[in-house]
């Protein structure tokens, strides 16, 4: 299947996002990696806290969504190991 947004080929997920809202967003700052430390990912987390002031009010909000995506698939993968 091929993702076409306004005439581009999006590849890519962050490519579908950055060609289908306008913006790009580095979306591991806001969702994180499996592989982060708990150090790692409060210093990640102050950064992203920090950016996400100075988006503009729909880039904002996509972050703020991919943080609580990214919060609860963590939360649903410790329940599930536990």
């Amino acid at each position: 299947m091929k993702l076409i947004v306004a005439g581009q080929d999006a590849v890519t997920p962050g490519e579908f996002t950055e060609l289908a809202l306008g913006f790009g967003i580095d979306a591991e700052l806001f969702t994180g990696s499996e592989t982060e430390s708990p150090e790692q990912r409060r210093i990640r987390l102050d950064a992203a806290w920090d950016i996400l002031r100075d988006l503009d009010p729909p880039a904002a909000r996509f972050a703020s969504a991919l943080m609580r995506t990214a919060a609860r698939r963590r939360a649903l993968t410790w329940k599930a190991a536990a």
